[in-house]
């Protein structure tokens, strides 16, 4: 357990920490573009190279909404912060998965491994639907390798509910009622193969 512990918290560490080299960069480019510095100087060259493949993409997405571009890294700031706290949490998913799953093993209660299996697996699941939800805010299209991802793990659950469900005026409400089952029945394994005195979480 001490070693699954000590790996999380090198990953999280690491996560943390490319977040906030992301948020300095950002903000250099904020500060370098507002200062209307000497576009062929050294910082100015320097700031732009290690900033211009994160915000260049935002740039054309922000175009597409008639937004003006040079809000592109605070939306790059944004987005690195929600991909950072998805990541975040499916590690901690995993994590607590796996101790779970281990210490039930120990102890020799097979129901209690499946169990932890699969109240792991949903949890997985109700990220990928929530992180769809955020990603189609934004309107990412089909395209971006992470949503063409989200869309084909999440959409043979959401597609069915999709059909049956009519949206609510333009608001489509089968991720929220996707969740919603997702939920219950996450509760229903808590408290029949999860139950018991040396229930752990």
């Amino acid at each position: 357990m001490l070693i699954i512990d000590r790996i999380v918290w090198f990953i999280n560490s690491g996560i943390k920490i490319a977040i906030v080299a992301v948020i300095v960069l950002m903000i250099a480019r904020l500060i370098a573009d507002a200062m209307d510095l000497n576009p062929f100087a050294w910082t100015s060259r320097t700031v732009r190279r290690l900033t211009d493949s994160f915000v260049i993409p935002v740039r054309g997405g922000l175009r597409g909404f008639g937004v003006d571009t040079k809000f592109a890294p605070l939306v790059v700031i944004l987005i690195v912060i929600l991909l950072g706290w998805f990541v975040l949490q499916l590690v901690g998913t995993v994590a607590s998965t796996l101790v779970g799953v281990i210490g039930s093993m120990q102890s020799g209660a097979v129901f209690r491994v499946i169990g932890f299996i699969l109240s792991g697996l949903i949890s997985i699941y109700m990220l990928f639907i929530t992180i769809r939800i955020i990603f189609s805010w934004g309107m990412l299209s089909y395209t971006n390798r992470i949503m063409r991802f989200l869309v084909n793990v999440t959409e043979p659950l959401l597609g069915p509910l999709r059909r049956m469900i009519p949206p609510l005026g333009w608001i489509d409400i089968s991720p929220l009622v996707a969740l919603l089952i997702l939920w219950l029945f996450q509760q229903a394994v808590a408290g029949t193969l999860l139950s018991g005195p040396f229930r752990s979480f």
